[in-house]
Parts: C-alpha cells; sequence; structure tokens
C-alpha cells in the first residue's frame, strides 16, 4: 500500500490544457510513473485503491469558507467531519484547507468551494530541507547571510503557493557550557523567512528561502538549527556547533585636557580573528548638543585606528559603529558593534575671591577705637544684667518667705480716713432701727417680722 500527498496548488497554466479529452480529467495519481503534477480539471481527482492514506491540499479565496469533498459514492465530508471520523484530519486556515484520510474511498472524487483557477495537483514524496552551514568563526553583532531550499524527491517544488505556506526558522541552541559566557540563555530564535521575496529574500517563488539575521546573543558556544513546520510536514537540520565569539575590536579614550583640544578614540582590531588591512570602519558620533557627525575610518595595514572627536565640553558622548572587512578564513563579513558610550562630568564653578581692601593708618585707628567702645559697652551691657538678674532673684525670694512661710499678703495695710468713715456707718448697730406700730399697737420691724408686745393675763 502507498501514502500519498495531494496538493492543490495555483500555477501558470500550461499549454494545450483546452485541448484535454475527458480521460484526463479524472486520472490516476501516480508515484512511480513520474507523473508528479496534473491537472485538476472541473475540480475532480480519483484515487487509486492502492492508496491508504492521502493528504490533500486545496488553496481558496482567502476568507471563503471551508472547502467540501464529494466521495465516490455520493457521501460529502465537511471541515467538521474531523471530530466525529477517526480516519479523518482537516485543518481549516485562512486560504487553504489541509485534509489527511486514511482508507479513502477508490474512485473519482470531486471538491467544492471556492478553489483558485489553474489549479494542479502535485503528489509529494520525500520531502527534505536543504540548508547552507554556518561559517564556523563567528562573532557578537555579525550579520550572517543564509539560504535553504525544499526538495520534494531530490527536485525544487515549483509550485508557488505552497511555499506560501512554508517559512523557515532558525534557532540557536545553547550547549549550557559553563566555560562560555551563554550558559542557561536556552534557546534564541533568530529568524524566520519565506520565499516571498521580501526582507533580504532574493527572488520570490524561487524554492529558495533567503535571510539575514544579526548575531545579538550572547557569546559562546552555540547550536544552530534550522527547520521548516506546518501542519503537512515538518523538516528539521541540525548543524555542527559553533562558537560565537566577542567583537574582536577594543577601545580607548584619551580626554582633552582644555578647551582647545579634542578627544581622540583609539580603536585596536584583533589580528587573530579579522584581517587589519581589509578592515573598514564607518559611524555616526552623537554630541552633547545634539550635532551628529558621520566618519569613514579606511582600511590600512595597523592593528589601530584613530577616531578624533569634538570637544563640546561637558556631556555625554555615544559613537555608533559599522565594521566591513574580512577574517582570518578569507570570509567576508559586516557588523554592527555595540554603540562606545563616554561621558564628561560637568565641572564644578568657583567662585572667584575678593581682593582684601587697603587701609590707611587713620581708618585703623578708628576702627581701633570703634571696637574698644563697642567693647566697653558690651562689658557694662553684661555687668548691668548680672546685677538685675540677682536682684530680681532676691526678689521672687522674699515674695516667696512673705506668703509661703509668714502667711502674710504681699500688699500692705493703708489707713485712709474716708476708709475708716465708711466702715463705721456700715458697722452701725441695728437696734438703732426704725420701728413703727401697727393699728394693734404691736411694733413692726423693718425686717418684716412683727414683734408681738402684749401682755399675758398673769
Amino acid at each position: 500500500m502507498r501514502s500519498i500527498m495531494l496538493v492543490v496548488c495555483l500555477v501558470m497554466m500550461l499549454p494545450n490544457t483546452s485541448s484535454a479529452t475527458n480521460e484526463d480529467k479524472i486520472t490516476l495519481l501516480q508515484r512511480d510513473g513520474r507523473q508528479n503534477e496534473i491537472p485538476l480539471l472541473e475540480n475532480r481527482f480519483r484515487i487509486d485503491y492502492k492508496v491508504d492514506e492521502i493528504t490533500l491540499l486545496f488553496f481558496r479565496k482567502p476568507g471563503a469558507p471551508a472547502v467540501v469533498l464529494v466521495k465516490p459514492d455520493g457521501s460529502k465530508y465537511y471541515a467538521t467531519s474531523a471530530r466525529k471520523d477517526d480516519n479523518l484530519q482537516w485543518f481549516d486556515e485562512l486560504s487553504y484547507d489541509l485534509i489527511t484520510i486514511k482508507q479513502p474511498m477508490p474512485g473519482p472524487w470531486q471538491v467544492v468551494g471556492s478553489i483558485l483557477p489553474k489549479s494542479r495537483i502535485v503528489v509529494l514524496g520525500e520531502v527534505e530541507l536543504q540548508a547552507e552551514p554556518l561559517p564556523p568563526l563567528l562573532f557578537r553583532g555579525e550579520t550572517v547571510k543564509i539560504t535553504g531550499q525544499i526538495l520534494n524527491d531530490g527536485e525544487p517544488i515549483q509550485v508557488g503557493l505552497f511555499r506560501d505556506v512554508v517559512s523557515l526558522n532558525v534557532d540557536f541552541i545553547s550547549t549550557n557550557n559553563s566555560d562560555f559566557a551563554n550558559f542557561g540563555a536556552g534557546t534564541q530564535n533568530v529568524a524566520e523567512f519565506k520565499d516571498d521575496g521580501r526582507g533580504f529574500d532574493e527572488r520570490p517563488k524561487d524554492g529558495i528561502f533567503t535571510g539575514e539575521f544579526k548575531l545579538v546573543f550572547p557569546a559562546g558556544q552555540w547550536r544552530p538549527e534550522l527547520y521548516i513546520e506546518t501542519p503537512l510536514l515538518k523538516r528539521t537540520v541540525v548543524q555542527d556547533l559553533i562558537e560565537v565569539k566577542e567583537p574582536p575590536f577594543s577601545y580607548e579614550i584619551a580626554l582633552a585636557e582644555d578647551d582647545l583640544q579634542e578627544h581622540q578614540l583609539t580603536i585596536t582590531l584583533d589580528n587573530q580573528i579579522v584581517q587589519p588591512d581589509t578592515v573598514l570602519i564607518q559611524g555616526k558620533i552623537y554630541y552633547p548638543n545634539n550635532e551628529e557627525q558621520m566618519f569613514t575610518l579606511d582600511a590600512k595595514n595597523s592593528l589601530t585606528r584613530q577616531l578624533t572627536i569634538k570637544n563640546y565640553d561637558w556631556g555625554r558622548y555615544s559613537i555608533e559603529l559599522s565594521v566591513f572587512g574580512t577574517n582570518v578564513n578569507g570570509r567576508e563579513f559586516m557588523a554592527t558593534l555595540p554603540t562606545y558610550k563616554f561621558e564628561i562630568e560637568r565641572p564644578i564653578e568657583v567662585v572667584p575671591e575678593l581682593p582684601e581692601p587697603i587701609i590707611t593708618p587713620a581708618q585703623q585707628q578708628e576702627i581701633e577705637r570703634v571696637a574698644k567702645e563697642a567693647e566697653s559697652m558690651a562689658t557694662i551691657t553684661f555687668i548691668s544684667l548680672i546685677v538685675g538678674g540677682n536682684l530680681l532673684v532676691l526678689l521672687l525670694g522674699w515674695l516667696a518667705i512673705r506668703v509661703f512661710v509668714q502667711k502674710k499678703s504681699i500688699m500692705p495695710k493703708i489707713n485712709l480716713p474716708f476708709m475708716k468713715k465708711k466702715t463705721a456707718v456700715e458697722n452701725e448697730p441695728q437696734s438703732n432701727e426704725k420701728k413703727e406700730l401697727d393699728k394693734n399697737g404691736s411694733k413692726i420691724d423693718r425686717t418684716g417680722e412683727i414683734l408681738n408686745l402684749s401682755m399675758s393675763d398673769d
């Protein structure tokens, strides 16, 4: 028994297609007879009785509903049928349907839906991924170009829409070697390429995935993996271990000593990785005053390059560097180096000292006289404060003894004549008060009480 994959894709119409006979419209799918591509006419195709599993890929208009498969006996397969039938797998995507059928019914089949015109059927055989190996010598910041190709039975797949749903992924997996800086870095997904002629892909629909990516992850030992993965298939290529090194460039800055000089940045090359006479450096300087300056350092047979930087006083300076050259293995490279920064602190402003005034002898004598008078007045004031304080303490002590010890008032008694007269009047006895008689001869006391003066019979 054979397993066959069918791919329904949009391709250029071949000549003489209109003159095909009815026998060509329903054709037996073959694998051994080199008939890997046949027209899909009137949306019909035939499955041989020897096929025990088949995979169909139908491309339709984006957003159109999933297609419907009509079996030879007239029954139908829908996208929802996969939930009930264990022999059916259906991937309903935006622009295509991927269907796998186990033990398909032999005979003529028909597909109903918005299938793209000028479509053909491709029988997929041994699908494999081929990719160029990465160079063994790489350093962080370098831009790497990579190409890959999908083959069907050793031949490139020439069906454009099939390549639209396939992308090439590149992963770098850390070896977790504790001797390198990428220990514990895990997996870095660095790129995803499509054969669409965009980005770094050179030509669309040529069956070759071309792309570039930057090594922006930590330096160390890595294992590259390239793979394609769709619901239809997955293919992976694991390449040999590579070591990503640190950039072979070091920096040393010499700051200007005064405002008239300029800063000097010295870039030193590592000739164990690059060929110094091939290295060209260009970039941009960002000054503290927001000014920008482009620069280029030509290649020369020297391990150092000198970059002159204008002195714009204090602030932060940034230098972006791009490098082009050839490494010791003879491979040309281009790289973007980490931005180099340095900062000059703001100077502390020094307040100038005032000159000492010139004093004449007469002015000096006057100053001394005023100082003596001030000193004398200060002494008198000090003595007065001491005497006054002592007197205040004595007064407070006398008052405390008189009030709390002798129990006497602090206010002395003063005898005045008018005060005595008033007091005598107030102290006159009540016996001299006038009394009146009532009608019965009783005396009435002005105090409000009636006095009974009558004699008793005894």
